[in-house]
């Protein structure tokens, strides 16, 4: 279970995410078409998984558009914004930004996804929400990098995400 904190108020997720050097765990997610996506499904490429509470919020809404800037420059590599908003809502906001190199994918259906990486929030305002997180994963599916952020209203550190696919 991770601490972290929401506008400085204490709460927790459901675990902790995957260790470094472990074999990322599978998961099924919904596409923006409401089509199933897993992992499997990116196999031979580099995966970063942009995990957050909600694309309608400020810096959720930008770790998106740093991803996707980012993204355009990186080879092999597929950059996966996944939250439990529906796919109505990822649709629009990734449709009205232009962002194109990202793929948006909600956790909405059962939330297995926030289980097995241990990122759901199980108390405070954001109670049932994913936190603010970013795991790397390898072309071999090795989980190369990760990071818990400890404020949900701070960004993730892009830069080390970056670094860790060098």
């Amino acid at each position: 279970m991770a601490k972290i904190t929401l506008g400085g108020n204490p709460c927790h997720t459901s675990g902790s995410l995957p260790e470094v050097g472990t074999k990322a765990p599978e998961f099924n997610l919904t596409s923006t078409e409401f089509k199933t996506v897993s992992l499997q499904d990116f196999k031979g490429q580099n995966v970063i998984l942009n995990i957050f509470p909600s694309i309608d919020t400020g810096v959720c809404a930008q770790s998106v558009r740093t991803f996707n800037k980012e993204a355009a420059d990186l080879d092999n590599t597929k950059v996966l914004c996944i939250s439990r908003d529906l796919p109505f809502a990822m649709a629009r906001f990734c449709g009205a930004e232009g962002l194109d190199n990202v793929i948006s994918l909600s956790d909405f259906k059962d939330g297995h996804f926030g289980k097995n990486y241990g990122v759901d929030i199980v108390d405070g305002g954001f109670e049932a929400l994913l936190s603010r997180c970013v795991v790397v994963v390898d072309k071999d599916g090795k989980i190369i990098h990760t990071e818990q952020v400890s404020e949900i209203g701070d960004a993730p550190n892009y830069d080390a995400a970056l670094e860790a696919l060098k």
